[in-house]
């Protein structure tokens, strides 16, 4: 592994500032080499700084903030209303700059300079969401931090086949699916530290999550693009860029599909999770930041122990669909758990359950990805459409759940129930696809 590291530098093009170094102009068929440990810890880190950028507020602050200004009886709604129409902006936001990322050819790289933007202006949307007097800048903050760190994200998750070969990818995507439980027990454990100030509930998280991102940004070996291999650019390949074709990659639509309905069942927890402990627990509003950090806690060791083990296990098999269709099913049963209990305890055993169906899902859900795509030249605009499938059930779980909880007399059973057969849809979907065993 060191050597793979000796590697990468002997293969980079210094033609920019120091530190800041770009690979050798990419070409279509290109493999990657093997990487070392040094670039994936810092790609790991990197992964979860933008993990955490996204996650602190979801998970606690956000909720806390829109409960503040409406109150609680108000804000699940607005809450729903908030995140659903963010959520509509990152739909369009992270395949439109995997595209452009995929024709960027700027001297410091292809990937880097959107890295570096999506923290800039992402940050700006948070500190605007801090400082709201009212819903509406609550809004706009939100889609503005929507927009940007997915710019993040897009260009983040483009690094994984840009420079992993198909043999690492269990392993490093083992690593890159730890970005989630440790950004969100660093972000709870963040927030509630600071919880007696709204400010920098929001700003602290967002700081160490963006000096992540950059260091890696700083770091990163990026691919660089001739300007004569740049894709076209006209208004059919911009409608194109939201789009990948169906007919012509199926087992991309069923990754998509078992995607979408597996960060559905995840929407549905996390979006409603504080509400869940103040409105079926029974935890009072200052306890719930505590709460939601003992409950990621839990979750998180659970997923820690698991992710590398079942990234590797995939690599050494050759087997990709087996894990996901298990871990569906294991989330699913976690769900059930937490549909069932309105305890501390039942909710802290469904959270273990769940960090086990988590962790074995993202440790092998995006090699699987990477591994059915068809052309390196976009690979950064068909990650882009594949995290729809991640950015879309949080608009749709926030527009579904009002409905789904008067359907259950506002209990939380009916919601959680309908979270689990998400989550075993999404086993079943990955089943046809035929590119990866």
């Amino acid at each position: 592994m060191a050597g793979a590291d000796q590697g990468s530098a002997d293969r980079a093009a210094s033609t920019g500032p120091p530190g800041w170094d770009c690979m050798p102009e990419v070409q279509r068929g290109s493999a990657p080499v093997r990487v070392g440990w040094r670039f994936v810890t810092l790609y790991a880190l990197s992964y979860t700084g933008g993990s955490l950028l996204f996650l602190a507020p979801l998970l606690v602050s956000l909720a806390l903030k829109v409960n503040d200004l409406v109150g609680i009886e108000a804000a699940p709604a607005k809450l729903a209303m908030v995140t659903g129409i963010g959520s509509l902006f990152s739909i369009v936001a992270n395949p439109l700059f995997g595209r452009l990322s995929d024709r960027t050819t700027s001297r410091i790289g292809m990937r880097r300079p959107w890295m570096v933007t999506g923290v800039a202006l992402g940050a700006a949307g948070t500190l605007t969401v801090a400082t709201a007097t009212s819903i509406t800048v609550v809004l706009v903050g939100w889609c503005v931090c929507q927009v940007f760190f997915n710019a993040i994200l897009a260009a983040q998750t483009a690094v994984l086949p840009d420079q992993v070969p198909s043999e690492q990818r269990g392993m490093v995507s083992g690593l890159l699916g730890l970005s989630v439980p440790v950004a969100s027990v660093v972000g709870t454990y963040l927030v509630q530290a600071f919880r007696g100030s709204m400010l920098l509930m929001f700003l602290v998280p967002c700081g160490v999550g963006a000096a992540a991102v950059l260091l890696f940004a700083w770091r990163l070996s990026d691919r660089r693009l001739s300007p004569q291999d740049k894709p076209a650019w006209s208004l059919r390949e911009l409608a194109g860029t939201f789009y990948v074709n169906p007919r012509r990659n199926p087992d991309f639509a069923w990754a998509f599909f078992s995607r979408f309905l597996f960060i559905m069942a995840y929407a549905f927890l996390v979006t409603y999770q504080a509400y869940y402990l103040l409105a079926e627990v029974g935890i009072a509003e200052p306890d719930v930041p505590r709460q939601v950090y003992l409950g990621t806690v839990v979750q998180s060791l659970c997923l820690v122990l698991v992710a590398p083990l079942a990234g590797r296990l995939s690599d050494r098999v050759g087997r990709r669909k087996p894990f996901i269709v298990l871990a569906a099913v294991v989330y699913a049963a976690a769900l059930v758990l937490l549909a069932a209990s309105s305890s501390v305890a039942g909710y802290l055993v469904a959270m273990a359950v769940g960090g086990v169906g988590f962790g074995m899902y993202i440790s092998v859900d995006l090699a699987l990805v990477a591994d059915v795509l068809t052309d390196p030249l976009t690979a950064a605009k068909d990650l882009g459409v594949l995290n729809i499938a991640g950015a879309a059930p949080f608009a749709l779980a926030p527009a579904l759940a009002p409905g789904l909880l008067a359907l259950g007399h506002d209990n939380y059973s009916v919601l959680y129930a309908v979270a689990a057969a998400c989550a075993l849809a999404a086993a079943a979907a990955v089943l046809p696809i035929r590119r990866a065993a």
